[in-house]
């Protein structure tokens, strides 16, 4: 099976998309054409894909990518079996061209939610805006193939769809949480807590407890983060490819999930409270409902309040001076991640359901 897979907003080394899906579509013996948007983030494609280059669409700056990628898509759509879509800007891709192979929508977000997020959308636009994603969710719905990445998601639509969850790779064994770093692995913006995480290192410095932020930062972020580095307050590694940013994780105090009470993350699993248990670190997370689910089911981590660094840093200290519980925290997530959240447990059924659709025999 050939499967041509585009995105236009993600990171080329997106986890999900390359670390997951299409690694697993490789290792059973798949082919891949990848179009992405190399140049724009400064990637190289794998040497186990076929990588094409597209325009990034970012801020209101979107329509040329996606022209960019229909014409990538008409090129090859007597070439490919299945292409796969992770953007709702690409279902204008798709959409129209004759003779298309089958087409599969993976849907990560909660995309009308999303639209209280984006700065250079102006207020009184995001009504009509919302209106018209729950309207293109519809259209895709009747008109293509869906796959969720979160059973939250169903309730948005009119039929069932496979469910292929955000969980993430867990090593065969791991090191024991340590005692004077804690790390924050994700996008960096606002509303996923990147204030509180530089006012929690503020805090951490009297007590020699480092913070170390791993991760891609919106342009608003950005100042704020390279002044705290620049005082010296905290390590920043802006974004890493996902199978190097793990190793990262290794052997931290906790991790950090700080997100805002925000729509768009209410029905979400914060991937990264998953990878924090996967690699044997304490969680402190803020009270969005699936976090707390997760971490009090797991008893694998620290609830906090919304937007108190102040009770982050606490939490942090507490952990740094029991290390028997920082310890035994750890343990109970890691084992909860591999028996429940290790990918290859997902990856047969996603690549499965990938061969179902287009038609080809395994």
């Amino acid at each position: 099976m050939h499967v041509l897979v585009m995105t236009v907003v993600h990171n080329p080394e997106d986890a999900r998309i390359l670390h997951r899906q299409i690694r697993a579509l490789v290792d059973a013996g798949h082919e891949v054409t990848y179009a992405a948007p190399f140049t724009a983030f400064g990637v190289v494609p794998r040497s186990w894909v076929t990588g094409v280059d597209l325009p990034r669409a970012a801020q209101r700056k979107r329509m040329s990518a996606v022209w960019a990628a229909r014409r990538v898509f008409k090129r090859m759509r007597d070439k490919v079996d299945l292409a796969l879509v992770h953007d709702p800007e690409l279902l204008f891709a798709v959409w129209g061209v004759r003779h298309r192979p089958p087409v599969v929508w993976d849907v990560h977000e909660d995309t009308p939610a999303t639209l209280s997020l984006k700065p250079w959308l102006p207020s009184p636009l995001r009504p009509p805006v919302r209106f018209l994603a729950r309207v293109l969710e519809g259209t895709a719905e009747r008109h293509m193939n869906l796959m969720l990445a979160e059973t939250a998601y169903a309730g948005r639509f009119k039929h069932a769809h496979p469910i292929v969850p955000n969980e993430t790779w867990v090593p065969d064994d791991v090191t024991p949480p340590g005692d004077d770093r804690v790390v924050y692995l994700g996008w960096l913006s606002r509303a996923r807590g990147v204030t509180e995480a530089v006012e929690v290192a503020r805090l951490l410095q009297p007590y020699r407890v480092a913070v170390e932020l791993i991760g891609y930062a919106d342009p608003q972020s950005r100042p704020m983060l390279n002044q705290a580095v620049t005082e010296g307050v905290l390590e920043w590694r802006d974004f890493m490819p996902n199978d190097e940013a793990l190793k990262r994780l290794d052997g931290a105090l906790a991790g950090l999930s700080l997100l805002h009470d925000e729509p768009n993350y209410r029905h979400s699993m914060p991937t990264k409270i998953v990878e924090y248990m996967a690699h044997g670190i304490p969680v402190i997370t803020t009270p969005s409902p699936r976090a707390v689910e997760l971490v009090e089911r797991y008893d694998s981590g620290v609830v906090v309040p919304w937007e108190d660094p102040k009770a982050v840093a606490q939490a942090v200290l507490t952990l740094r001076d029991d290390v028997r519980e920082r310890r035994a925290q750890g343990a109970r997530g890691y084992a909860a991640a591999r028996a429940n959240h290790h990918w290859p447990n997902s990856a047969k059924r996603f690549v499965a359901q990938l061969e179902s659709w287009a038609g080809v025999k395994p």
